[in-house]
């Protein structure tokens, strides 16, 4: 079992940053490959990001490349994401998942991670 906290959201104006951490209990955190995923008001949950279980890779939806970091601390049972150059468009319900198995290329859909944090809200204002 593995409880997941996300912290870090709040209302920023466009072109600023925020750093969404997500911590993780258990002692198992290196054993699962972390995502970040999205929800706006009225549409579906959509992947940002994803990291590896050593942190040594990474994959992004194309929408935050050049803009956003994801990057994990396994000491501390952490997984962050640096969001830069903000759009208000980015304004969404941000969520970390964690999933039981190696990183791969393909990108798993929401229901394919076994835990999920309850939110954070990220607000970007124009």
């Amino acid at each position: 079992q593995v409880q997941l906290v996300e912290s870090g959201g709040g209302l920023v104006q466009a072109g600023g940053s925020l750093r969404l951490s997500c911590a993780a209990s258990g002692r198992t955190f290196n054993t699962y490959m972390m995502g970040w995923f999205r929800q706006a008001p009225g549409n579906e949950r959509e992947f940002v990001a994803a990291i590896s279980r050593g942190g040594s890779m990474t994959d992004y939806a194309d929408f935050v490349k050049g803009r956003f970091t994801i990057s994990r601390d396994n000491a501390k049972n952490t997984v962050y994401l640096q969001m830069d150059s903000l759009k208000p468009e980015d304004t969404a319900v941000y969520y970390c998942a964690a999933r039981n198995s190696a990183f791969t290329l393909r990108r798993y859909r929401p229901n394919e991670y076994d835990y999920w944090g309850q939110g954070t809200q990220v607000t970007v204002s124009s």
